[in-house]
This record gives C-alpha cells, structure tokens and sequence, in this order.
C-alpha cells in the first residue's frame, strides 16, 4: 500500500493530483469570492428580464386579440350597417319607382282627357261648321227656289212643306 501512495496514482509525483488540487483550490477560491452568489443573482437578473419580456409579449399579445375583436365588431358593425343603407335604398328604389309610374299614369290620363276633350271640341266645332255651311246652303236653294217660284207663279204645295221643314230641321 505504501507503493501506491508513492508511485501511484496518489503519489505527490503524479500530475493528475496537482491538477486535482489546483482545481480544489481554485473551487474554494471562487466559493470564497461570492462567484456563485453573484452568477446566481446574474442568472436570477437573466430570468427575471427573460420573465419581463415574456409578460410584455403576454400583454401586447392581449391587446392584440383584445384590438382584433375590436376590428371584427366593428366590421360587422359595417357591415350591418352597409346592408341597412342598401335595404333602405332598394326601399326608396321601389317607392320612387311606385311613385313614378303613379305620376306617369297620371299624367298619361291627363294628356288623354285633353285630348278627348281636343276632339270633343274638334267634332262639335266641325258639326257646327257642317250646320252653318248646310243652314246656308239650305238658304240658298230656298231663295233660288223662291226666286224661280216668283219668277214663273206657280205654287208647288210639296216644296211648300220641304221648305217649311227645313227652317225646323236646321235648329
């Protein structure tokens, strides 16, 4: 046993146990300086930011969602709206419509009773014109008549009563 703690791998003349040693040394140096604590509390430093910008992006990601929702209802509300004014432009579409023929039959009934009332007076006027041309027309056979009839004397009792006749169907 004593062989190994000299020529061994516990032997002073071994490198590996000097390595072994340093590094023990330089552990103990490190706890003995805080380097533990203060990479700790850097790790706790890197945590906590990495905690902060994941809270930020938790909150920006709810705002986000809370922003979209805002912007759907009020698409929807657009859209709404939208089909309201266009329901309500077919609506006044159709009443303007209504009203146009309305006012177009009416117009077309009043031109028809103007001109009915055109002809009306048209066809009296040229009933009235056809009396006066035959009233003198009539006249003036009875005066030719009347004129032969004194010129030769004789009386012809059936053109008596023809020109009797006359005078009454001319009124």
């Amino acid at each position: 046993m004593n062989l190994i703690f000299e020529h061994g791998i516990w032997s002073f003349a071994n490198a590996e146990i000097w390595v072994g040693i340093g590094l023990l040394i330089f552990f103990g140096i490190l706890i003995a300086a805080g380097v533990p604590k203060i990479a700790a509390a850097q790790l706790d430093a890197k945590g906590a930011k990495i905690q902060a910008d994941l809270d930020e992006a938790a909150r920006l990601r709810a705002e986000a969602e809370a922003l979209l929702a805002q912007i759907r209802k009020e698409k929807a509300e657009a859209e709404a709206q939208a089909a309201e004014m266009m329901a309500q432009a077919e609506a006044d579409a159709r009443r303007l419509e209504v009203d146009s023929k309305a006012k177009l039959e009416e117009t077309l009934a009043r031109r028809q009773k103007m001109a009915e009332a055109r002809i009306a007076q048209a066809e009296a006027q040229a009933s009235a014109e056809v009396k006066a041309a035959a009233a003198d027309l009539a006249a003036k056979a009875a005066e030719q008549i009347l004129a032969a009839r004194l010129a030769g004397g004789a009386k012809d009792p059936l053109l008596d009563a023809a020109i009797a006749q006359i005078g009454d169907r001319l009124n």
